[in-house]
């Protein structure tokens, strides 16, 4: 399978107005008219089969079975401390969780093919990539149970802290990268957003600016298929990978469940950045198995069977597959590792237990310099609404 390299392909020209007519008549655009089929960059079936790639298999090439051994406890002590913030936060100890359950290989295989001296932008989901920069898990949960605003330093493991506000991140990582430029660095920057967050300006702008300024950026989108309640076909009328074309730098579709395919593809994209041409967009095609946060409901607008058919394409248990006929891992150490996992959620849990409960009033404090008749009132009424509960709980 090759990749497709959307800075080469001339766009078709769209269809011009009937003569002898007023107006003009508005053709729909099917994704035939609008480029060439999409090709995806796999390198691991979901069988866990092999499969030749002439393209990327020389990025892969050199893994030894300790190397394979190590992405696979990633992906399952990362899926283990993401059940377990899940847990926590349906026990009243998180105000909020946005799981990755899915998202395994999409985020190891990217965060282990970046270098020490690389820089990462995070959304919020980016748990997987947190934990391959050393990043201490417990330190991703204060923001959620809401007594810190990050909980680490940006600049001790070069993972910035996580961003809410969507898309914006990508502007401060193509700003970064284009000092990094400047600074005659040979180090890359990759940005992390969703398939819903293309849909931004911030994303748009960022992809103009990259492309203008030659910054060694890749823009790591992880197409989950779902913008919370929005499906990827009302977010792009085209592959999001191909939307690199009118840009001007190339685009690659991967399966995000394939975690060598997507360790080979953004080792490339990186080395691409470093060597100084330019940015690179990666979409991995992936899926969210479980809800957009634990306030959402994802039975409200998909279906069972949709997520069933790609839990046979799960990213952990294809490699497993791997491993096994490879004979790379053996029983002990899959026991081992659920050992080691099952310590992994109870430091955690015991770790978010011993934080401060959060001041459920700090959120009026910042909001003026002077104070506010409306957020006093607000104040009051937040006071009132908290106290009913020690009310209630004193019948």
């Amino acid at each position: 399978m090759t990749v497709e390299s959307t800075a080469a392909r001339t766009p078709r020209r769209s269809a011009g107005s009937k003569a002898g007519t007023t107006g003009t008549k508005r053709t729909r655009t099917t994704k035939k008219d609008a480029g060439t089929e999409p090709q995806l960059v796999q390198l691991l079936t979901p069988e866990g089969k092999r499969v030749k790639n002439a393209e990327y298999d020389k990025y892969v090439a050199g893994i030894t079975p300790e190397e394979l051994r190590g992405l696979y406890r990633d992906m399952v002590l990362t899926r283990r401390f993401d059940a377990e913030a899940t847990s926590l936060q349906r026990q009243g100890e998180l105000g909020l969780w946005a799981s990755l359950l899915g998202q395994e290989a999409a985020q190891i295989g990217s965060g282990r093919a970046t270098r020490e001296d690389d820089y990462v932008f995070p959304t919020y989901r980016e748990h997987g990539v947190a934990w391959c920069r050393g990043v201490d898990p417990a330190n991703l949960l204060g923001m959620f149970r809401g007594v810190n605003n990050g909980g680490w330093d940006p600049n001790s493991n070069n993972f910035q802290l996580y961003t809410i506000v969507i898309g914006s991140q990508t502007l401060h990582a193509t700003g970064y990268a284009m000092g990094v430029a400047k600074d005659g660095a040979d180090s890359a920057v990759i940005a992390y957003f969703g398939d819903g967050a293309s849909s931004q300006g911030d994303v748009a702008e960022s992809f103009t600016f990259s492309a203008v300024y030659n910054a060694p950026v890749v823009f790591f989108c992880q197409n989950n298929q779902w913008a919370i309640s929005e499906p990827t076909e009302k977010q792009s009328r085209v592959p999001i990978y191909q939307r690199a074309q009118g840009f001007g730098f190339p685009g690659v579709r991967v399966d995000g469940n394939d975690v060598l395919g997507v360790l080979a593809v953004t080792r490339w994209a990186l080395e691409r950045a470093r060597g100084g041409e330019g940015p690179t967009l990666v979409e991995a095609f992936t899926y969210r198995m479980g809800a957009h946060t634990t306030s959402d409901d994802p039975s409200r607008y998909r279906g069972d069977e949709e997520r069933q058919a790609w839990e046979a394409k799960d990213p952990i248990l294809r490699l497993r597959r791997y491993l096994e006929a490879s004979n790379h891992a053996d029983e002990g150490f899959f026991e081992e590792l659920e050992a080691e996992s099952e310590a992994l959620g109870k430091r955690v849990r015991e770790a978010v237990r011993a934080m401060p409960d959060p001041d459920h009033f700090a959120i009026f404090e910042n909001a003026y310099a002077d104070g506010h008749a409306l957020v006093d009132e607000e104040r009051a009424q937040f006071a009132a609404y908290q106290a009913s509960f020690a009310d209630e709980g004193g019948n």
